[in-house]
């Protein structure tokens, strides 16, 4: 909005940029009223303001007056340029380019009150390089054209050699400071580059990519800037040249050579430019109006371009003031008339308007060198509004109705359309009077300079970067796998129990969970063992590798014609309560080996994905939910292998598989509750209750009707864990001793303090007072064995006492042969096995193909009791994955998950490593029958080692009823 208030009294130009004269007070109004019409119109129609007295006394008043004029636009922060009295020039054409030349220098635009930063002319400059390459070439740069096509190219190569000694700049400029802004078009291919390198090590460490693209901008600049060459390596991309390739005013008619500029083709773009410097060249030489016209459109070409509004920067928003040149003296002295001419003729050619207001002062004798124009005189007196400024006014609106008129070819040539004459008479350019204000355009910042600046660009990009590292920190916190914007969602980082973290999910991409696992130090046996998985002769790393190998070969040569398995079991171990990872590597082991198998022998082929619920399974719910979320955009998995611990957690976890229609075959799970509750839940581990019900034939073996015995239940108190499989075998125990006719004494529960159990206080008050048990059903886990086999062995009343210990199928993965655990003396040690391998190894290959595939058993002879096999786990894990994916191909084709779990109970296998797996006759919401079961019975011996004895036992699908004297005790 104009208004009338006034501005600082510090500025120049009178009191507050005011003029001191009433004609500046009038033009100046006019030139405000021009500045806020830009701020409204994206491209107003800027004259060329040419004041002039009415009389010749006048002439030094009127230069006065427009440097008064600039002045009081300094003082309104206007982008001004003030030329000199003199240039150097042979002619006033050249002294008009050199004037054009001076102007491009951005320290001859803005006073310290203009906003925004400097102008850039980079197309001014271009057009100035090569005028200073014909200069330099002096007199071997011939003018008239070459006798032979080998001559001009002679002259072309010159021409070229010298622009490249100047860097394509004109002489005696900074090489560092080419005037071009950083979002130019020539670094869009580097900032490109370095995008598409930082998009491929986004699954890098932060600071790589950093690294490797601040590398890759170290190696464009010396390309750019330190290499020797014709030109550098992106002028072809630059603004200034594509500018100088398209503009119509250069193009000749004959035109022969490609005037065309590609990003993909910098050969032939380099040639189009080096041909087209060639022709500007030879017309420089020539001489005549083309040399300040090219400069003139060069200029206008690149103030339209500082104050383009919908630029990179919106710096047309952040410069809302025309930029203005004044020519306080226009004379042919510094060719000032000649630059009208041109600028008025190069915007008549040209149908793009500039942003440029030029305001000139000429003596009254060169008025008619300008020739004519829309105002010539001025109106009659007894016809003329009453004041200057109404006058003023006037003309304007004349000049800006005829502008289109007075540009037409019919018209005489020798008319300026856009030269606006001023005569001023000599009242008008005495003293102003006191208390008259001038009129000035709103000085408010635009919204663009206060959102799209400098500053808020720093602080967005500190606020970006901030944002960025805290976003990098929470995605490293929470998942395996982080880079700086991207994830890996399908694992996630929990805390483990011993304060460890633990990787999470389903492991994908290059996720490995063996590289969670403690590392093992020198002379630390302990966790080397616990990383190589104990007994085991292969690692997690070892299976984790070969199975991404086996699914790599699936996808890469069978697509569409594979179905996924997904393994989920314990892949953690908490080093501080001594937990191993045997079980969860010899299942991973049997799920390998089962892969490795299936894939040599059948046409469809099993991919195998790993899933960790962490220690002792305690985070299964989380793995749970991470298969599932995977399984929702992958349709080739069709069921899962595992989850093979009882926890109050399992309800949970096999509800959310059965949820996402994923059916679950688990190898060691005894837990009764779930083949009842769930129909997607296959085992082929003996329940609970059944197990307790088998060992009821050893109980009652061990009664002696004829007095009291007294039972004891003794299991681990679960109200601060998660395990439900020693709730399960307390209470079972229960039922079975009281129906075998004991007289039970009051359960006792055992806790944990940093994963070891607590039994002394236990042991103490069984064996101390008239009720010691004769018979001790322990509900607890493979771990807690040997702490009370030394408890009993010590503790007086139980010492050198016969005692019978009957417990469930977790003592399978005991070592007792080897002598990793032990028994107390005169203590009797009946558990049960989930796997019976003895008779099933005659009519199996499991083996065979155990010895070929497995890693460290290649070349060995192997048995069902070789240590590597004997606790049944890679058996039984090796027999689920089998069922699963004989459901999954049914017909020798890829079935989806829900025809997999519907033909699950369709599947009976034989030949496998615990003999038959046979789901047909397992009811819905039931307990099938058909479990592989073996009966153990384990005595010190009198070397103190550990005797194993088998008491009875039956191979999967073999139906028939264990009896009391089939498992008779020894």
């Amino acid at each position: 909005m104009v208004n009338a208030d006034r501005t600082p009294p510090d500025c120049p130009g009178g009191h507050d940029g005011m003029p001191e004269s009433d004609a500046g007070r009038h033009l100046q109004n006019q030139l405000e009223i021009l500045i806020q019409d830009f701020r409204r119109s994206t491209e107003p129609p800027m004259p060329v303001f040419v004041v002039h007295a009415q009389e010749n006394g006048d002439d030094d008043a009127v230069a006065g007056l427009v440097r008064q004029l600039h002045a009081g636009q300094e003082a309104h922060g206007t982008r001004c340029a003030v030329v000199q009295d003199t240039y150097e020039g042979t002619t006033e054409v050249r002294r008009a380019a050199a004037l054009v030349r001076a102007l491009s220098d951005p320290r001859r635009w803005g006073g310290p009150k203009a906003v925004y930063r400097r102008y850039a002319f980079p197309r001014l400059r271009l057009v100035h390089a090569i005028d200073d390459a014909v200069a330099a070439l002096g007199d071997s740069w011939p003018a008239p054209a070459p006798d032979s096509p080998e001559a001009g190219q002679d002259q072309r190569q010159r021409l070229l050699n010298e622009l490249a000694q100047q860097r394509w700049r004109p002489k005696n400029t900074a090489r560092w400071r080419s005037g071009l802004p950083l979002f130019d078009m020539a670094h869009i291919l580097p900032a490109s580059l370095v995008t598409v390198l930082a998009a491929l090590l986004a699954r890098s460490e932060w600071y790589v990519a950093v690294g490797a693209g601040l590398a890759f901008l170290l190696l464009l600049t010396v390309l750019n800037y330190v290499l020797p060459g014709r030109a550098p390596i992106f002028l072809w991309l630059r603004r200034e040249s594509r500018w100088f390739m398209t503009t119509t005013f250069l193009r000749a008619a004959d035109q022969e050579e490609s005037t065309e500029v590609s990003l993909l083709r910098p050969v032939r773009s380099w040639k189009a430019i080096a041909a087209r410097a060639y022709d500007v060249a030879e017309a420089l030489t020539a001489g005549g109006d083309f040399h300040l016209q090219l400069c003139v459109l060069a200029l206008r070409e690149d103030l339209r371009d500082n104050h383009r509004r919908w630029s990179w920067d919106l710096r047309g928003f952040k410069r809302p003031r025309p930029p203005m040149l004044f020519l306080p003296h226009a004379d042919d002295r510094n060719g000032g008339i000649e630059l009208i001419r041109a600028v008025s003729d190069v915007r008549s050619r040209r149908s793009e308007l500039d942003p440029l207001l030029v305001v000139a002062a000429v003596r009254t004798d060169d008025v008619p060198l300008l020739e004519r124009s829309v105002v010539q005189t001025a109106p009659a007196p007894e016809t003329a509004p009453p004041t200057f400024g109404v006058r003023l006014r006037t003309w304007y609106r004349e000049w800006g109705r005829n502008l289109r008129a007075e540009q037409s070819p019919s018209r005489e040539r020798s008319v300026l359309p856009w030269v606006m004459k001023i005569p001023l008479p000599h009242d008008q350019l005495g003293p102003v009077e006191e208390g008259r204000r001038h009129l000035r355009a709103s000085a408010r910042p635009t919204l663009a300079r206060l959102v799209w600046a400098l500053h808020t660009l720093v602080l967005v990009i500190a606020l970006l970067s901030a944002g960025t590292v805290m976003r990098a920190d929470a995605l490293n916190d929470r998942y395996c796998s982080a880079s700086v914007l991207t994830a890996n969602r399908d694992s996630r980082r929990e805390q483990g129990p011993d304060g460890r973290t633990e990787c999470i999910g389903i492991a994908t991409d290059e996720v490995r969970f063996a590289d969670w696992l403690p590392a093992p130090e020198p002379g630390d046996d302990d966790v080397r063992a616990l990383t190589a998985g104990d007994e085991t002769p292969w690692t997690v790393a070892d299976l984790e590798d070969r199975i991404a190998r086996q699914n790599a070969g699936v996808l890469a040569r069978h697509a569409g014609k594979y179905v996924t398995v997904v393994y989920a079991g314990p892949l953690s171990a908490d080093t501080s309560a001594g937990s191993s990872l045997v079980k969860g590597a010899e299942e991973l082991a049997g799920v390998y080996l089962a892969q490795a198998v299936i894939n040599e022998n059948s046409s469809v082929k099993l991919r195998v994905l790993i899933a960790n619920g962490g220690v002792d399974l305690g985070h299964q719910e989380e793995m749970a939910k991470a298969i599932a979320a995977y399984a929702a955009h992958d349709p080739t998995v069709v069921g899962v292998v595992g989850t093979g611990r009882d926890l109050k957690s399992s309800r949970a976890t096999t509800r959310t598989l059965m949820e996402a229609g994923l059916p679950v075959v688990s190898g060691t799970n005894s837990a009764t509750y779930l083949p009842r509750e769930f129909a997607n839940w296959f085992s082929l581990a003996a329940t609970d209750e059944w197990q307790t019900r088998q060992l009821g034939l050893i109980a009652a073996q061990l009664r002696r009707p004829d007095r009291r015995q007294y039972a004891l239940v003794l299991a681990r108190d679960t109200a601060r864990t998660d395990d439900l499989y020693t709730d399960e075998q307390a209470r079972y125990g229960q039922g079975m001793l009281r129906r075998q006719g004991f007289t039970p004494l009051p359960q006792r529960r055992y806790t944990l303090s940093g994963g070891k159990p607590e039994l002394r206080s236990h042991a103490q008050e069984i064996c101390r007072g008239g009720r010691i048990p004769s018979v001790i059903y322990f509900a607890g886990r493979v771990e807690d064995i040997d702490p009370l086999m030394t408890q009993l062995g010590t503790e007086p009343g139980c010492a050198g006492k016969p005692l019978a210990i009957l417990t469930g199928d977790d003592l399978s993965k005991a070592d007792f042969a080897g002598g990793g655990h032990s028994v107390a003396p005169e203590v009797t040690l009946y558990h049960a096995a989930l796997a019976e391998l003895e008779k099933a190894a005659d009519t199996t290959a499991f083996y065979q193909d155990a010895a070929e595939h497995l890693p460290g058993l290649r070349g060995h002879r192997l048995r069902h009791d070789s240590p590597a096999l004997a606790s049944g786990q890679t058996a039984l894990a090796h027999d689920a994955t089998r069922a699963l994916f004989w459901a999954a191909t049914s017909g020798d084709r890829p079935q989806s998950r829900a025809s997999t779990w519907v033909n699950l109970r369709n599947v009976k296998i034989e030949g496998m490593a615990t003999g038959t797996i046979d789901f047909t006759g397992a009811p819905l919401y039931g307990d099938r029958t058909g479990h592989s079961i073996v009966l153990k019975q384990v005595s010190r011996a009198q070397d103190g080692t550990s005797e194993t004895w088998v008491l009875c036992r039956r191979t999967a699908g073999n139906t028939m009823r264990l009896t009391q004297q089939e498992c008779r005790i020894r």
